[in-house]
């Protein structure tokens, strides 16, 4: 029988193969009850299980030569997951306290940690559960004996990997082994797992619920990762349609791989900026690799991820030096931390009140930063000094006031100062700016403009504070719309206003990378688009088949129209253009 299975549409390309279950070993644990004389040899045997999974962990590194270097840095954060005394040595008092087996006993303590993280606002943050969930599980599977059992594949075959979920390593694991595709139940678009299959070239479907009960092992696949769609057992009809899509596309991507020396130049002659956004310095060498002029957000959430507190400031001096660096000279825009109430600056008990019903609206990013002076201060001149060593810029995440810039300059010259005084050396004429995430800071944009040297635009959280939706909320994801009046609205007057200044603009989120928006957002006047390194050839292509001079009146007229439907159409016969 013939069906259609709707997920997130995670990494794009069309697979056609046949399914591969994998089990699930978290999943499958059971409760256990261990005699007493046995308790400190089930300690042991965990014990003994943590050392093969790190060991587990460095042969994957030594053995990632051609590997993408986003890789390493997932290895290097599972491992750290387990090093945290949370799973480390909690389960083991479990083991002592409830006599249990260890497999279960980390088990739980893994799920009093997803749900800390289930708690957490930021969409980024929150699913770094499943990188929690997948330590645990390889864990779990060197517990029951069969650490290698999924990594055996159907040689001779394309497979599609069908499993609730998925670990970067698992990834890896699997593309020797003629894996084409995988699909899972959970994750999410800005899960590593994602990332990862982005930076492959994999296509991907995630958050399909229960894929992994409906399919049946050797079962033939379709996976659309650019429209979410897996489809089971399809006909003959169906399946010719999307060979012919396949390769197609194939051609496509051959094509634009010629695409990573050329500059990104209109058809009238208009330069366009291609930034990347990373997480990471183990990005560089892909930002490189695509081709990007520099880096338009660099999220240093990354060194908060699998710690309680705040890294100090000559380990995040270090990271940045190490970025800045591997730019060889090309600019990066450092984004301070984008935490929310949820995930402290450091750990103090006295501000343990501040959690609220609501963080989106509660004390995070900037509102965070400032109300910890201290740590931002330590954020602000470890920036400081890396800008010794290339074209560095500050951004900081979710003005909304301009008292909020104005404390931010003032701890910036605070921190400059500083370092003067120990005589350590760093641009002085650091640019700052600001994203523009609120519709607060949309409207009134000019009081931004006044005071700092570009913006950037977070199209994510501000069409998500515009409209009143939560995407990663699955009841009212439907609902998002980066082709809503009232955005559209917002991104004309943002970077109206900013051409008017003559301030520069970026736009960083999701809407920079998609190619269906290029040509609209190039007549409403960006210039400047930063995005996850794998989409900059198809944007770059269709910049470079674009006359702006021709699309620019059609773009303000889009803007003026007041029904999404009406919209998208002609967004639609703008990407039809013959240009």
């Amino acid at each position: 029988m013939s069906f259609t299975l709707h997920g997130l549409p995670t990494s794009g390309g069309i697979a056609i193969g046949q399914a591969h279950l994998i089990s699930q070993a978290t999943l499958e644990v059971s409760h256990l009850v261990i005699a007493p004389r046995k308790v400190e040899k089930e300690v042991a045997r965990f014990e003994s299980a943590l050392v093969n999974v790190r060991t587990e962990f460095e042969a994957m590194k030594n053995g990632m030569e051609n590997s993408p270097a986003d890789m390493h840095a997932f290895i290097d954060l599972h491992r750290m997951i387990l090093d945290d005394p949370e799973l480390s040595e909690t389960p083991k008092q479990i083991i002592r306290e409830r006599r249990c087996n260890a497999e279960w006993a980390i088990v739980q303590q893994m799920e009093v940690l997803v749900e800390q993280f289930e708690r957490i606002d930021d969409v980024y943050l929150r699913e770094r559960s499943y990188d929690v969930r997948q330590a645990v599980e390889r864990v779990v599977r060197e517990l029951a004996g069969h650490a290698a059992s999924r990594l055996k594949g159907i040689k001779g075959e394309r497979l599609i990997v069908v499993g609730h979920d998925l670990s970067p390593a698992d990834v890896m694991a699997f593309r020797n082994q003629n894996f084409a595709s995988f699909v899972t139940d959970v994750g999410g678009a800005t899960s590593h797992t994602a990332i990862l299959a982005r930076g492959m070239g994999i296509p991907a479907v995630l958050g399909l619920h229960h894929a992994r009960q409906l399919i049946r092992d050797g079962e033939t696949l379709i996976v659309d990762g650019t429209r979410g769609v897996v489809i089971v057992n399809p006909d003959q009809r169906i399946l010719d349609e999307y060979e012919l899509r396949k390769a197609q596309l194939e051609l496509e991507h051959s094509k634009l791989k010629l695409l990573k020396t050329a500059q990104a130049t209109t058809l009238d002659k208009i330069r366009i900026d291609m930034l990347a956004n990373i997480e990471g310095p183990n990005d560089v060498d892909t930002v490189i690799e695509c081709g990007a002029d520099g880096v338009g957000l660099f999220r240093t959430e990354f060194l908060y991820l699998g710690r309680g507190d705040m890294p100090s400031e000559d380990e995040q001096f270090e990271a940045y030096r190490k970025t800045v660096k591997g730019m060889e000279g090309r600019p990066i825009v450092i984004r301070t931390f984008d935490l929310g109430n949820d995930k402290e600056l450091h750990v103090d008990e006295a501000h343990s009140d501040r959690r609220r019903e609501n963080p989106a609206l509660g004390l995070r990013s900037v509102r965070l930063a400032l109300a910890e002076p201290k740590a931002f201060l330590a954020q602000l001149r470890a920036i400081l000094r890396a800008s010794k060593y290339g074209k560095v810029k500050v951004m900081v995440p979710m003005f909304s006031h301009a008292f909020q810039v104005d404390q931010t300059l003032a701890l910036l010259e605070q921190a400059k100062s500083s370092l003067r005084g120990e005589k350590l050396a760093f641009d002085e004429n650091i640019e700052i700016g600001g994203m523009i995430e609120v519709p607060a800071a949309a409207l009134a944009v000019g009081m931004f403009l006044r005071r700092l040297d570009f913006l950037s635009i977070g199209t994510n959280d501000l069409i998500q504070y515009t409209l009143a939706i939560n995407r990663a909320d699955e009841q009212v994801a439907n609902l998002y719309d980066p082709l809503h009046p009232a955005v559209l609205m917002l991104l004309s007057h943002v970077i109206d206003s900013a051409e008017k200044a003559g301030v520069p603009v970026s736009m960083c989120g999701e809407m920079a990378g998609d190619p269906n928006f290029t040509r609209l957002l190039l007549g409403l006047g960006l210039r400047q688009f930063s995005m996850f390194p794998a989409r900059i050839p198809a944007v770059k292509q269709r910049v470079k088949q674009s006359d702006i001079s021709g699309i620019e009146p059609i773009a303000r007229r889009i803007t003026r129209l007041e029904e999404s439907v009406k919209i998208v159409e002609q967004v639609e016969r703008l990407n039809a253009l013959q240009q």
